[in-house]
């Protein structure tokens, strides 16, 4: 992949021979399933331009029909029996040749020279047009969650950055990026061997793309979050400059390991507390070295939280017994169960009980068949719509709880809304026709370890599209408001190490190692980047603000 340049991929056209057939299902549950997969309102929906009227078909030769240009999307089952792909093997000299060369066309100070350009859209009609296709009774929440600070305010503006990131210098070197790569979408879970690993976990924007796009928003991310912290202007650049530098040396690791080592790669419990350790121990004064320490405490806390985050712990806070039977609590708007969203349109436990049913069975057909069999060891008990994060707010989102032997043996798996990466607006569209798994096949070619419950689905009667996975499965996060300098410059460092990792998985790190180089010109570039960028995205916020106040946005604070 890191070897393929971004050229526009031909338009998409499906022929009509290869669509399946879309099975009616019963009229009875027909108003159940737009409840679990509901369009917006007609005054809601986005406006979408009228398309050029087709040009009448001119009648073919009898004996020649007009040949039809083959789609470049593929369904899962053309990918995995279509003849093997040749890829070509450069030499390392010749890949190192090509990044070294990539810094004639892209010099490594040129990242740091952004301005925001003439015609830049309005920050707040892009988070307009998000809205669109979103719950319109959760939009004001999600408003509301943006409001917090100019740092939750860029979490939930991915799109507008992928606007800004579009003019931006590119080395031509292409990985598979996370998208939204902010220090927020990095956190702690569990291998399927049980192990806790930190890593990203957050792939709903991810898309191959230039490696510069993710490190370039996570160390904005880095810069406005020691900024909303209060760090002084030296203790901010120190920490940017670490999120970069973690990531250059973290590439440079990668390009001279063997290629098994960098796919088995990965930072665990033990690895993280090994190097906070280490870092004390470098401290030279008293307070440093105390300093340090607290933080190696707080990393254990923090570690032993997540190991107690499973469905039993997601059980106890999420659910109650009932006639002997677990179901979900009404906590609304966050947390509504479909049983009362059903009850509302009039609806039968039985019409619930069958869009559910259909749902799992088109699911499970994306696992491995192990995965599988697993899986049908439970039943659904109960399913309920939760609303989720920042930049996600107004997606549709349903936690579902199973059990297995008996009601002390539940499992929640989380169903996500997937659509399309807001990088699809300014780079080639995902070779995937569903948003779910494309979101499902980048993070499990990103990540060192995924969830074994990862899997994707179309919505119900609907145009939508989701994907699944564990609710809970040891997941944490860090509370970046309460870091203070040292933890966050410690933070910085594990998410460039782990950024780049993730990157080298898929992209040509000898390239990318090379073109970025020894020195920091890099580093400094991207941290002025990261500075600008700070600045713009305090302004977008003000801009925000001031549509709320004046009323052009509702929001709702504090849910």
């Amino acid at each position: 992949m890191a070897d393929k340049a971004t050229a526009k991929k031909a338009p998409v056209k499906k022929a009509p021979a290869k669509k399946t057939p879309v099975k009616k299902a019963p009229v009875k549950n027909a108003p159940v399933k737009a409840a679990l997969a509901k369009k917006p309102t007609a005054k809601n929906a986005p406006v979408r331009k009228a398309t050029a009227k087709t040009a009448p078909v001119k009648k073919a030769p009898a004996k020649k029909a007009p040949a039809k240009k083959p789609s470049t999307t593929r369904s899962s089952t053309e990918r995995r029996t279509s003849a093997p792909h040749i890829v070509e093997h450069p030499t390392v000299v010749a890949r190192a040749a090509r990044g070294k060369a990539a810094r004639a066309e892209t010099p490594r100070a040129s990242h740091n020279g952004w301005e925001p350009a003439a015609d830049r859209p309005d920050p707040v009609a892009l988070i307009e047009e998000q809205n669109r296709t979103r719950v319109p009774d959760l939009v004001p929440v999600r408003h509301g969650r943006m409001m917090v600070s100019p740092f939750t305010f860029y979490r939930g503006a991915a799109k507008i950055m992928a606007t800004d990131l579009k003019d931006t210098p590119r080395a031509g070197l292409i990985v598979q990026l996370c998208g939204d790569a902010h220090l927020s979408n990095f956190g702690v879970f569990a291998s399927p061997e049980r192990n806790l690993l930190f890593d990203l976990n957050d792939f709903d924007e991810t898309l191959p793309g230039p490696f510069e796009y993710d490190v370039l928003r996570m160390t904005a991310s880095f810069t406005i979050a020691a900024r909303n912290n209060g760090f002084s202007a030296a203790d901010i650049r120190s920490v940017t400059l670490e999120a970069v530098r973690s990531y250059r040396e973290g590439m440079a690791q990668f390009a001279a390991m063997r290629t098994m080592d960098i796919w088995y790669a990965r930072m665990t419990e033990q690895e993280m507390l090994k190097a906070m350790d280490m870092a004390r121990a470098t401290q030279k004064d008293k307070a440093a070295r105390k300093a340090a320490k607290g933080l190696e405490k707080t990393a254990l806390k923090n570690a032993a939280k997540a190991r107690s985050r499973d469905s039993m712990q997601a059980l106890s806070k999420l659910a109650e017994l009932v006639d002997g039977q677990y179901r979900i609590i009404s906590q609304p708007p966050i947390v509504i169960p479909v049983r009362d969203l059903a009850e509302s349109l009039g609806l039968s436990s039985d019409d619930v009980q069958a869009a559910v049913l259909e749902q799992l069975r088109s699911y499970r057909e994306s696992l491995q068949d192990d995965r599988r069999r697993l899986l049908e060891r439970f039943e659904v008990v109960d399913v309920a719509h939760k609303v989720v994060g920042v930049g996600s707010v107004g997606n549709r989102a349903f936690i579902a709880l199973l059990q297995g032997r008996d009601e002390q043996d539940p499992l929640f798996l989380q169903v996500k809304e997937a659509t399309a990466s807001v990088l699809e607006d300014h780079l080639p569209k995902s070779v995937y026709e569903q948003p779910g798994e494309r979101v499902v096949q980048g993070q499990r070619m990103m990540q060192a370890a995924s969830d074994i419950f990862l899997g994707w689905t179309k919505g119900v009667q609907a145009d939508r599209y989701l994907y699944w996975r564990q609710l809970r499965d040891m997941k944490g996060s860090a509370i970046v408001e309460a870091m203070v300098p040292m933890g966050m410059t410690f933070y910085a460092h594990a998410c460039g190490w782990t950024l780049a990792r993730a990157h080298a998985r898929s992209g040509d790190p000898v390239a990318i190692a090379a073109y970025l180089g020894k020195s920091d010109t890099f580093d400094r570039a991207v941290t002025d980047f990261s500075n600008r960028y700070a600045d713009q995205n305090e302004k977008d916020y003000e801009a925000f603000l001031e549509a709320v106040h004046t009323g052009w946005l509702e929001a709702r604070e504090g849910v």
